[in-house]
């Protein structure tokens, strides 16, 4: 359930909500705001594909030691 939930903020990340934030206006450390989101989710999507990979190796050491 976990790994369904950080797929789907991933998908609203990046494609859902990139029209609604394709603004220049305000300016965030010079950047325009869409450029902004578009970095920070270029940080944060391999940050939560990398959880989802750790809960799945969890997951499999845990079910294979049962």
């Amino acid at each position: 359930m976990m790994r369904v939930l950080l797929l789907i903020i991933m998908l609203v990340g990046n494609i859902i909500a990139v029209p609604f934030v394709n603004t220049i206006h305000p300016l965030v450390f010079g950047m325009p705001f869409f450029l902004f989101w578009l970095l920070i989710w270029m940080i944060i999507t391999p940050l939560l594909t990398w959880w989802i990979y750790a809960m799945d190796q969890r997951r499999d050491r845990l079910g294979k030691s049962r």
